[in-house]
């Protein structure tokens, strides 16, 4: 895949995320939004280095989608953890 394609998909594992974890982010839209695009490619590291998956050409690659997904709540679980919630 493409650069394009892992921030596109970084956007939505991003929203899912965002979705799956409700609640008001320290860094808001933008914040989240990052922190999908980052989740993303370090899902996808990670599935690629220790999980014996390599990343696929295909978008539509279901393991890739959680890969991206699981990267993007685990980032946003350490960003709430790290940086407590903006309600405070």
């Amino acid at each position: 895949m493409s650069i394009i394609s892992w921030i596109i998909l970084g956007l939505l594992a991003g929203a899912i995320a965002k979705f799956l974890l409700p609640g008001r982010d320290p860094g808001g839209f933008i914040g989240t939004t990052v922190i999908g695009i980052v989740g993303a490619f370090l899902g996808g590291w990670i599935s690629a280095r220790w999980l014996d998956h390599p990343v696929t050409k295909n978008f539509y690659d279901g393991a890739t989608w959680v890969a991206a997904i699981g990267g993007a709540l685990v980032l946003l679980i350490a960003y709430r953890l790290l940086f407590g919630n903006s309600r405070d």
